[in-house]
């Protein structure tokens, strides 16, 4: 009986953690709009990139930790063929705009960074780190269209660099 209460209780709790939490849009997904700040207090609306930018918007957990600078170099490493290609790097965690402007003069940032410190963004694709305050390491590839193309869950940053690529030059293709 004891036993019993106890799965019944932590399947609850379980279940009260994931209520209310998007579920993470899939390739052909359109996007889901969003409005943000960022670094600099500049507003970003995705719906005015949509048709002009192809949009490559990362995911990170938070700004000047190990795997989240070594994603962020590279896509800055990676800027200049990403351009020509009319992708936009945008990157959302839940830090501060100073947070992020910190993060970018550090780091030499080439793009920009949406401040989401009440997680609105990372809620609309479902990418935050249950119980946490914290996005996962998620890229969202989307297209002229404003349907994703291509979405890339993994903690390891250079399988994020790898597919969206290989996404990028299939969109080349068609």
């Amino acid at each position: 009986m004891k036993i019993q209460v106890l799965i019944t209780t932590i399947l609850a709790f379980i279940f009260s953690l994931s209520v209310g939490m998007a579920q993470m849009p899939k390739a052909s997904d359109k996007a889901p709009l969003f409005t943000g700040q960022d670094q600099d207090g500049k507003t970003l609306k995705l719906n005015s990139l949509i048709g002009k930018k192809i949009v490559l918007l990362y995911f990170y957990p938070k700004d000047n930790t190990p795997g989240c600078t070594k994603e962020a170099c590279g896509f800055r490493d990676r800027l200049g063929e990403l351009q020509k290609d009319n992708v936009e790097v945008i990157g959302v965690s839940f830090d501060s705009a100073e947070s992020h402007k910190k993060f970018i003069a550090d780091n030499r940032l080439n793009f920009r960074l949406l401040a989401d410190p009440d997680g609105k963004i990372v809620d609309a694709y479902g990418v935050q780190v249950v119980g946490r305050k914290m996005a996962r390491r998620v890229s969202f590839l989307i297209g002229l269209d404003g349907k994703i193309v291509h979405v890339t869950d993994s903690g390891n940053p250079e399988v994020h660099f790898t597919e969206m690529k290989d996404a990028i030059a299939g969109l080349k293709k068609k």
